[in-house]
């Protein structure tokens, strides 16, 4: 009776760590540039510092304008602002005023 025997490939000790290298070679490469990764950490960064910056002005404005509004609540009504605002919202003067427009 005749027997096979399979001989074995010289390279079989080689196929893993060459997969195992394309395999981290692969998730390396998307860790340093993919969209997670660390060069787009920098991107990210500056749109937070960008977006912090906006977030300040727009907190600057909202108090201005809680300011302004604080003077027409009842109780501390001036006349002067309600006057200034009804005028230019209405667009009428009085003979004798000069408009100055910003």
């Amino acid at each position: 009776m005749w027997t096979r025997h399979r001989r074995r490939s010289p390279y079989r000790h080689v196929i893993l760590p060459i997969f195992a290298i394309g395999v981290l070679s692969y998730f390396g490469h998307h860790a340093l540039s993919g969209s997670f990764g660390l060069a787009s950490k920098q991107e990210y960064e500056a749109r937070i510092s960008a977006l912090n910056a906006e977030l300040a002005s727009l907190e600057e404005q909202r108090s201005e304008l809680e300011k302004r509004t604080g003077m027409l609540r009842d109780g501390s009504l001036e006349r002067d602002m309600i006057d200034e605002q009804a005028r230019r919202l209405l667009g009428v003067t009085r003979e004798n005023e000069i408009v100055i427009l910003n």
